[in-house]
């Protein structure tokens, strides 16, 4: 696969580089900083840090999980994953509320965590399912 090509339900995972959510994961993390830059700059070390920190766990939990090549380890990153889009949602809402934000920008950033999370949530179910058979 060329770099930037975007994989189809037929391809192989060769990578983590080629799962979706990673890539999803990637372009939350490209908006997170662009909405986190109308931050003042008195939140440079404050609310900015947060989001930026919370939104780049997310990509890195799933290829970290991804590459250590065991299916428990890499389901508990894929939750931490998860837990990362909770919080980076939580922050959001707050510069939201504390109007740093302006809501329409917000909620189409909550959107695509929203999207992203049930996508983690779906993997993580299915990558649980045959074990779940196996302890039945």
């Amino acid at each position: 696969m060329r770099q930037g090509e975007k994989p189809t339900g037929t391809q192989k995972v060769e990578s983590y580089r080629d799962l979706r959510v990673w890539q999803l994961g990637m372009d939350l993390v490209a908006e997170a900083y662009r909405l986190s830059r109308s931050l003042p700059a008195s939140e440079r070390y404050g609310l900015r840090s947060q989001i930026q920190r919370a939104a780049v766990s997310v990509p890195a939990n799933i290829a970290e999980g991804n590459a250590r090549n065991q299916l428990g380890a890499y389901i508990n990153h894929l939750r931490l994953a998860k837990a990362s889009l909770a919080e980076l949602e939580t922050l959001c809402t707050l510069g939201m509320r504390l109007s740093f934000f302006e809501e329409k920008a917000v909620r189409q950033h909550l959107k695509a965590a929203d999207d992203l999370s049930r996508m983690l949530a779906t993997l993580i179910r299915r990558l649980e399912a045959p074990n779940r058979s196996n302890r039945d």
